[in-house]
């Protein structure tokens, strides 16, 4: 190919390389703990095994598309401690604002493996490979995370700073889904 050929192949294509839009990165909040074990006691039991997890899911659709958050489905059962650990670190006063101000928060139950595990097929995950797992969606249904959706589920070996940095990795900027 010609010099000239490249340097103005290379020019059409710069307008196509600043017209995607950049990926804005969300600060994490800094976490107040270091340890796990500095987590507040009782660990919160937060799924609700009585909960309609169908209507939860779509209440917080419509406030993300009203919003412009994303949606947070939080799968896991009580059973789970790696579910409390996190449950645990999403309720500390710097993590949790964080959350609200980001995400529709979703948490789903699953029992024993037992309940709502007809939800995650809707956004591609035919199977949960483990407790906790989180997807990150769209208002428009879309799956953010594919890849790591069960990361979550070795909390225990997480550091609470970890757990806020991979929160923060999925979420949109304020107003923007």
């Amino acid at each position: 190919m010609r010099p000239y050929l490249l340097l103005s192949a290379g020019l059409l294509a710069l307008p196509l390389l600043t017209a995607a839009p950049a990926m804005a990165q969300v600060t994490a909040p800094t976490v107040s703990i270091t340890d796990i074990g500095s987590l507040p006691q009782p660990l919160p039991l937060p799924y609700d095994e009585q909960a309609d997890a169908d209507a939860d899911v779509t209440r917080a659709f419509e406030r993300a598309k009203a919003s412009g958050k994303r949606v947070m489905l939080n799968f896991g059962g009580d059973w789970c401690p790696d579910c409390r650990i996190l449950a645990g670190i999403m309720e500390l006063p710097e993590v949790k604002g964080f959350l609200d101000t980001h995400y529709e928060l979703v948490k789903i139950d699953v029992g024993r493996f037992s309940r709502n595990l007809h939800i995650p097929p809707r956004y591609g995950v035919e199977k949960l490979r483990g407790v906790p797992s989180v997807l990150i969606v769209t208002a428009e249904g879309d799956l953010v995370n594919a890849t790591d959706s069960a990361e979550l589920a070795k909390a225990r070996s997480m550091t609470p700073q970890s757990i806020a940095d991979w929160l923060a990795r999925y979420a949109a900027p304020a107003g923007r889904g």
